[in-house]
């Protein structure tokens, strides 16, 4: 399991090392590490550092301070390296270092900054040490300037290889928001542990191969801020069967989708349920739905039964259910009642409305893409729920901060589906899973998942400890939010089974059953 904190959380686990004057020694471990990781793209890229061009860019702070030292360690191995300070000063001790390892040193608002863009793109490799996990906002006047004209001047598929110390400048260490230009990295070297923002859109894109420096100061770090599971997460912690097990232990997922318009929804989420191994599926719809769901998936229970009538632990509601007052009805009672469910595409207005009452029952996970949770988040607001809700564009500059808002105003879990899907609990629980392929955007690829997430939830529902192997953060009211993470990835490790490529979601539900089956 990745484990990834603010910027904040670090340097304050920092500090009882710097009040002791163990700065300069946290310093040379962190300029260390991010060295080697600078050798080691350097041989991959050229065979070796000995002769390589290397430009650091360096601010005036301490990640400039480690971004010099890295240079002073790489020129004694042979490297050309050039300092550019982007600002009217550098870290003092690293500069020296520098020059007597036999670098040089060329101040961007000098007489020589006007050439500093050509030296750039002429390098084999850039240290971003501009700005640290402290700052606030992009870069500013001239150092914006200059990777503006980089960014300009790269030829396409080609420039310089570049390591980001900590976090590529402009990307926010905490938020993964993205400020002004940045240079995206190849490699991101992150000291003490990964920052949520190198694992957060939009700036993950921008961050490359994130690699952790330890530092010794991990001990002192509290929880983190955020949690990506990994493949062997996953594997050990999807419900399984044991030799008691039965189809009402192993979970009964309700699923109401479709309609007259779109029955397609309600056949690919209860497929995906079946695939993923849930005990039973029954849905709830309308005639024609109803054959159409028994005739692809005979196994699934179909009826026009009220959620009342019906016993199951966890429900699925809203893919497809458009235009239909019945299926409206049986998505309100869902809503209001104490069963978990999983709330998509047309039951987000209903959810949105039932939270503003505060009716929302609990459990309740809700599944929006950018759009449609700047939607949810317009109604909260005109519910006065929020004080503001931002348009789409918004979402898509913060989602791990709007994902956030809305788990705290509905009480629910939210799932904000996207490349890298951010997953919020009403608790501060967050999630981020980038397991999908691009081919998963398209038009079914959420009702599968929809399907996914609803058997793992019935599975977790009437068991408060089903993911205490993860740790005590798991346990409880949390399990929602694990049980969603859980089927985000499943359903994105299924998009890549047997290589990239289209992955229609009538496949894709067999593929997610082809995943469980590898790494029982």
């Amino acid at each position: 399991m990745i484990e990834a904190h603010t910027g904040s959380q670090v340097r304050a686990a920092e500090t009882p090392f710097l009040e002791r004057g163990d700065g300069p020694a946290l310093m040379r471990r962190a300029a260390h590490g991010l060295a080697l990781a600078c050798a080691r793209r350097l041989r991959e890229r050229r065979g070796k550092v000995a002769g390589a061009r290397v430009v650091v860019l360096a601010g005036t702070g301490n990640n400039g301070g480690d971004g010099l030292w890295a240079g002073a360690e790489l020129a004694r191995r042979g490297a050309a390296v050039l300092a550019v300070a982007t600002g009217d000063r550098l870290h003092t001790e690293g500069e020296a270092a520098l020059r007597a390892a036999g670098g040089r040193v060329l101040f961007l608002g000098g007489p020589d900054g006007a050439g500093a863009a050509g030296r750039v793109l002429a390098a084999d490799l850039v240290v971003d040490a501009v700005l640290g996990t402290g700052a606030r906002g992009g870069l500013r006047g001239a150092a914006a300037a200059l990777v503006q004209e980089v960014l300009d001047g790269l030829p396409d598929g080609a420039g310089p290889e570049v390591v980001a110390c900590d976090v590529p400048s402009g990307v926010g260490a905490d938020t993964g928001a993205v400020h002004g230009p940045v240079l995206p990295a190849g490699t991101t070297v992150s000291f003490g542990s990964a920052k949520a923002g190198l694992l957060l859109p939009p700036g993950e894109a921008l961050c490359g191969r994130v690699v952790t420096v330890p530092l010794g100061l991990e001990p002192a770090l509290p929880a983190p801020a955020l949690r990506r599971l990994e493949p062997e997460d996953v594997a050990a912690l999807w419900p399984r069967p044991g030799a008691g097990s039965h189809k009402y232990s192993r979970g009964v997922v309700g699923v109401v989708a479709g309609s007259a318009t779109y029955p397609g929804a309600a056949l690919m989420c209860t497929r995906a349920a079946v695939d993923a191994g849930a005990g039973m599926v029954r849905h709830l719809g309308d005639p024609q739905t109803r054959r159409l769901v028994c005739l692809t998936s005979p196994e699934v229970v179909a009826s026009e039964d009220h959620p009342a009538e019906v016993h199951v632990q966890a429900w699925v509601v809203g893919p497809g259910a458009v235009g239909d007052p019945a299926q409206e009805s049986r998505i309100d009672a869902v809503l209001t009642g104490p069963v978990p469910a999983v709330v998509d595409a047309g039951a987000l207005g209903a959810a949105a409305r039932a939270a503003a009452d505060g009716a929302l029952g609990p459990g309740k996970v809700l599944t929006p893409h950018a759009g449609e949770l700047a939607q949810v988040l317009a109604w909260l607001a005109a519910l006065g729920v929020l004080e503001e809700a931002p348009e789409r564009e918004g979402v898509e500059a913060e989602p791990a901060r709007w994902a956030a808002a809305a788990a705290a105003a509905t009480g629910a879990v939210v799932v904000l589906k996207g490349a890298t899907t951010v997953v919020a609990a009403p608790g501060g629980l967050l999630l981020a899973q980038a397991d999908g392929s691009p081919w998963l955007a398209t038009a079914g690829s959420g009702d599968t998942l929809a399907g996914v997430m609803g058997a793992v939830l019935a599975a977790c529902a009437e068991h408060p400890d089903a993911f205490a192997a993860a740790g005590p953060w798991a346990r409880g009211e949390n399990r929602f939010a694990v049980a969603a993470a859980l089927a985000v990835a499943v359903h994105g490790q299924a998009s890549r089974l047997g290589g990239l490529g289209p992955v229609p979601p009538t496949v894709l539900a067999q593929r997610v059953r082809d995943v469980l089956r590898a790494r029982s």
